[in-house]
């Protein structure tokens, strides 16, 4: 059963009032008898009980594999020739 909010034109009271959705709007205020208005509220979103929810269902983890850089053989030659070269530079005979 839904919570219905209303409003009292009259002195202005905002109040709760839990009903079925098949029962008519109330029509009068409790405090002072005035006509009651019934708000149009934003409802209520989803409730969602129990752990796993986003950290392990939909959030990324880290990097994406495609946002990786790829290691070919001819990067690898390259990086091989770059780190033979400065540690002989380094290291002078």
């Amino acid at each position: 059963m839904p919570t219905y909010d209303y409003k009292c034109m009259n002195c202005g009271d905002v109040f709760e009032h839990f009903q079925k959705m098949t029962d008519h709007p109330l029509e009068k205020c409790n405090k002072c008898g005035g006509e009651l208005k019934r708000l149009i509220g934003a409802g209520l979103g989803p409730i969602f009980k129990g752990t796993g929810f986003y950290q392990t269902d939909y959030k990324n983890s880290g990097t994406s594999p495609a946002s990786k850089p790829v290691e070919n053989a001819s990067t690898k030659k390259k990086k091989d020739s770059k780190s033979s070269d400065s540690s002989s530079k380094k290291n002078p005979a």
